[in-house]
């Protein structure tokens, strides 16, 4: 028996009492409906065989990579597959992350100095604002996907300033209006950041791609762990951004590099994206069938032509209730409780991937359409 915390007993009784204690929960043969799985990537055989090959052309390679990069740890190979990822997107450089974690982390906390000006939207990834947090920046936030109330920040901000969105919205599902965002950034000399986890193989390349905005978008965040089946992240833009997080982000310096394994992975899943346009069109059906066929009047679908579909439930238990319901009929949806989300915003996150059928769709929302609140 561990030694006893009073301070660390409270706040768990604390969590159980107000019914949002996390807990861990192993695998299950549910119908997966909660992943962040999009295109089947981390399920393929295709890909486990193509990072086999890649394996096998490189027998010299170490398990590990023995260090942080400035160390034991680089290699030809991963500064060549961040260029080829760099090239891929239409930015000169990149640098990989061991997680999207890490390299918002190591972005926001680095570049942003004293005087300077962070301005979020208000639905942020918790990385960001872990990472803004970290610097000694002045930061602010702006009502959700609403220009105006970023343009009442832009006019409080000092030194350089640095905006920051996701292109979809991890807990919502919507798409950030990235061109307005970025005309905006111009007219006030900001340096804009866009994370693209949820867009990038939903998407294509992403969103930022799909609108031609690589020249207005400073920074870049990609992972690798959603769409693309591995694990890691880039942060992509010019070479000097490269140059400067290689001298001054903590969460790069500091950390063991990637193993080899990691980065044929990545490797591999990025020959896959190239050839899979038929995954997406499966998916993009899927996400219509999924809007066209909810129809509980009870309850509130967010508006999202993304992968993420939530259902809005207002209350802890009601979700938790919603998500038992459909776990027993066979579908693996998890609730998301406050105070992952707002106290009020309680919900169902719904993921759907390319590998669901229209037969599991349609049986997911017999359920959620006769659920009563």
């Amino acid at each position: 028996m561990g030694i006893i915390n009073p301070y660390i007993e409270g706040k768990l009784k604390e969590r159980l009492e107000q019914g949002n204690f996390r807990q861990l929960k192993p695998e299950s043969t549910l119908v997966d409906f909660c992943s962040n799985d999009y295109l089947g990537f981390a399920r393929s055989p295709q890909l486990s065989s193509l990072i086999e090959q890649e394996l096998a052309r490189y027998p010299e390679i170490k398990t590990g990579s023995t260090g942080s990069r400035l160390l034991a740890g680089n290699t030809r190979y991963a500064e060549q597959l961040e260029a080829d990822i760099a090239a891929y997107h239409g930015y000169d450089a990149g640098l990989i992350y061991n997680s999207g974690y890490d390299a918002n982390v190591g972005l926001f906390s680095s570049l942003p100095q004293k005087g300077d000006t962070i301005i979020t939207d208000e639905l942020i990834h918790a990385s960001i604002i872990d990472g803004a947090r970290l610097s000694h920046a002045n930061r602010y936030r702006f009502k959700h996907n609403d220009v105006n109330s970023l343009a009442d920040k832009l006019k409080q901000a000092t030194g350089q300033i640095y905006i920051a969105v996701e292109s979809i919205y991890s807990m919502d599902g919507d798409t950030a209006p990235l061109i307005d965002i970025a005309n905006i950034a111009q007219k006030y000399h900001a340096f804009l950041i866009v994370d693209e986890a949820h867009a990038t193989g939903v998407f294509g390349k992403g969103i930022v791609d799909s609108l031609g905005l690589q020249y207005e978008v400073f920074a870049q965040v990609v992972t690798f762990g959603k769409a693309l089946g591995c694990h890691g992240a880039i942060v992509l833009g010019g070479d000097a951004l490269r140059r400067y997080l290689i001298n001054f982000s903590r969460s790069f310096i500091y950390t063991t590099a990637a193993p080899f394994h990691q980065l044929a992975s990545v490797k591999a899943a990025y020959q896959m994206l190239q050839q899979a346009d038929t995954e997406a069109g499966q998916l993009q059906s899927l996400i219509k069938l999924f809007k066209q066929n909810f129809n509980n009047p009870d309850i509130e679908l967010i508006a999202s032509d993304s992968a993420i579909q939530c259902i809005l439930i207002k209350s802890n238990e009601k979700a938790k209730a919603l998500a038992n319901l459909v776990q027993v009929n066979g579908y693996d949806v998890r609730p998301i409780l406050s105070p992952t989300v707002a106290q009020g915003s309680e919900r169902l996150r719904i993921c759907l991937h390319a590998y669901n059928t229209e037969a599991e769709v349609t049986g997911l929302l017999n359920s959620i359409n006769n659920f009563k609140l």
